[in-house]
């Protein structure tokens, strides 16, 4: 009996101390793949960008299928070869709300786009501007962009591919037209097109050379320290080990692959980290290490989605949430290939791999209605619905679930009336108040401005402890935006404005330092305190001098001070550096009108309203030059086109009145 009992007692503990060894073991084998994750040498900041020619000498032939991807073909010039759109000479689209056209035409193998107004059979307005860049690949959509004495912009009209239909980009719609004037900066173009590694420090869009296409490196990281290492004959046998010199997304966990692909398909609201920049995540990295993206959520709405929001989307899904270490993006898509050369069944396999085979798989749709759709789970599962943001375009919702309602055209849950809960950070589980707060002042900036956005800006405010620096920039961006300039400028008083100003030194890609000081320039501007407002001013120009108009104000406010050949040195920098900067244009033309030199007032005001039509500001200039001139014809057009752009300037319908 005894005996019996001991035999039981050592084969119990042999069996624990086994049991022992194999949770060391996995306990090991996690400790592992978690270095295999972290340890990466060329995320080192030192480590440089070679770009994709010099991948392309030992990958050849991933390049070549690569190129060939919808990230291979995101950005090029704008040729004929690389533009899928068709556009004939009669190609034109119609702004109802500003009353202008627009055609896209070829030259030779350029494209320009033509800007005109027609009054009766004339052409009152007319326009041309070259375009440089196409980006998208054309799956979706072509939009175009021109590089102007190095700032980039995008130019208003899109190809949208699935519909063959020329129409405006998205944001352009609805009256939000703005001409050739919205800057495409340093977010736009690090997810559409290589690392931008030309980028203007001290600006918003300027850069000296432009990349064309997604690359490598986005998704390895810089490849630098890889290519000299194997130039040097040091060849890593990776059958054995990892070449920590080029980041592997093989050899990432699923979590930290999944994190590579939602840097750029998780669309949103993103909120840097403090002292972070667009440059700074890398692959191996976790996001939520340099940013937090938000999306808006809303009461019982789980179909409203934006284009760009695959991972959002795809998180939802129960085959994620159950396989969040195995199920990732890769797991369908390879980067190398292009979706258009994958065979759909290579989609479907992935999913009978946990579902059944067909026809024996686990769907509870009827027979009749899977044959029809020949077992292709992804037309029912994954449906192909149009998307909140972009107009004209479907895209395979990657929500996978069982067959919901499908809307031909989805409705922002934001224009239904659905009830805001909050802004949600979809990759980071506790963003700091400070996020928060910057989230809602962006989302009101950049996306909706309704007044709920500022007011929860202002708790999270209110619940963040930094710096003075850091409180400055916050409080500043959010009375400058609730445009309640009296309460910055008490704010700066309280704190002490030389205090404030001294703690605003630093340069950053995101311009923080920069803004805060002409924010509060503003602010004492408003309250005419114009030596302290060019103060704050001078500050913002110094660390941002191509960001044009912290120049312009400052130069303003020299004019306002009677600093007359200040004021005209800093109009004319403005404009040597961007000859098209619509405030200095009128600002330097005013200043001429105002020291009695005609010749050159009446120049840069047709430079101003050559470029912008619909600019009062010229207009009133126009007309005060007409009448100093005594040309009561031009005075009497001039003050009608005031009153067009205008109708509710009383001063000029007085004027047209009485005097004509």
């Amino acid at each position: 009996m005894k005996k019996g009992v001991l035999i039981t007692l050592i084969s119990l503990l042999i069996f624990a101390l086994a049991q022992c060894r194999e949770e060391k073991k996995e306990e090991k084998n996690t400790l592992l793949a978690e270095a295999e994750d972290f340890y990466w040498l060329n995320h080192a900041d030192s480590v440089g960008y070679i770009g994709m020619e010099t991948c392309k000498t030992c990958h050849a032939n991933v390049h070549q299928t690569f190129i060939k991807t919808g990230m291979g073909q995101s950005f090029g010039a704008a040729t004929r070869e690389k533009s899928i759109a068709q556009i004939q000479g009669d190609s034109i689209i119609y702004d109802k709300y500003q009353d202008l056209y627009y055609r896209p035409y070829w030259q030779n193998d350029s494209l320009y786009v033509q800007e005109f107004r027609l009054r009766g059979k004339d052409t009152v307005h007319n326009l041309r501007q070259r375009i440089d860049y196409v980006i998208g690949s054309g799956q979706h959509t072509n939009s175009h962009l021109y590089h102007h004495q190095d700032y980039l912009f995008q130019a208003p009209f899109t190809w949208y591919a699935q519909k063959g239909k020329l129409d405006f980009p998205p944001g352009f719609e609805e009256g939000n037209n703005t001409r050739f004037s919205r800057p495409i900066g340093l977010e736009c173009m690090s997810c559409h097109n290589a690392m931008p590694l030309n980028f203007v420090k001290g600006s918003t869009n300027k850069f000296s050379q432009i990349d064309q296409g997604i690359n490598c490196e986005r998704c390895h990281g810089p490849g630098e320290l890889h290519y000299k290492k194997i130039m040097a004959g040091n060849i890593t046998d990776t059958a054995q080990e990892a070449d920590r010199t080029i980041v592997n997304p093989k050899r990432l966990s699923a979590q930290l692959q999944f994190e590579i692909c939602q840097r750029c398909h998780l669309q949103g609201n993103a909120v840097l980290k403090e002292g972070k920049s667009f440059y700074d995540f890398k692959p191996g990295m976790r996001l939520e290490e340099v940013m937090a993206v938000f999306l808006p959520r809303y009461e019982g709405n789980a179909d409203d989605f934006i284009m760009a929001s695959h991972a959002d989307r795809f998180k939802l899904s129960k085959c994620y949430i159950s396989n969040p270490e195995t199920f990732s993006c890769t797991s369908c898509h390879n980067p190398h290939f292009s979706i258009k050369e994958t065979n759909l069944l290579n989609f479907n396999t992935q999913c009978q791999s946990c579902h059944g085979e067909a026809p024996n798989f686990s769907c509870s749709a009827p027979q009749k209605d899977l044959i029809t759709q020949n077992y292709n789970c992804v037309a029912c599962h994954m449906p192909p619905s149009s998307s909140t943001d972009i107009p004209h375009v479907t895209v395979h919702d990657h929500y996978i679930r069982r067959p919901q309602a499908l809307y031909d055209k989805l409705v922002s849950a934001e224009k239904e009336g659905k009830r805001f809960l909050a802004l949600e950070a979809i990759n980071a589980k506790q963003p700091s108040n400070r996020t928060k707060a910057l989230a809602y002042l962006q989302q009101y900036e950049r996306f909706s401005a309704q007044e709920q956005y500022l007011d929860s800006a202002e708790y999270f405010i209110t619940k963040t402890h930094g710096s003075l620096k850091e409180a400055a920039y916050l409080w500043s961006y959010f009375y400058f935006l609730k445009n309640n300039l009296p309460a910055l400028a008490t704010y700066v008083d309280a704190q002490g404005a030389e205090n404030v100003l001294q703690n605003l030194k630093a340069e950053s890609f995101e311009n923080q330092d920069a803004w805060t000081a002409y924010r509060i320039g503003q602010a004492y501007d408003a309250a005419k305190n114009l030596e302290r407002a060019e103060a704050f001013y001078q500050q913002a120009v110094k660390l941002a001098s191509s960001e044009l108009d912290f120049q312009n104000k400052l130069s303003l406010t020299w004019f306002k001070q009677g600093k007359i050949m200040q004021a005209e040195e800093g109009f004319l920098k403005i404009l040597s550096g961007y000859d098209r900067h619509k405030e200095a244009l009128n600002n330097l033309a005013y200043l001429y009108l105002r020291e009695g030199d005609l010749a050159k007032a009446e120049s840069y005001l047709q430079r101003a309203l050559k470029f912008y039509p619909d600019y009062e500001l010229a207009w009133l200039n126009w007309a005060n030059l007409a009448l100093q001139k005594g040309e009561e014809g031009v005075l009497k057009s001039a003050l009608e086109e005031v009153v067009r752009i205008n109708p509710t300037n009383q001063q000029a319908q007085a004027l047209l009145n009485t005097r004509f």
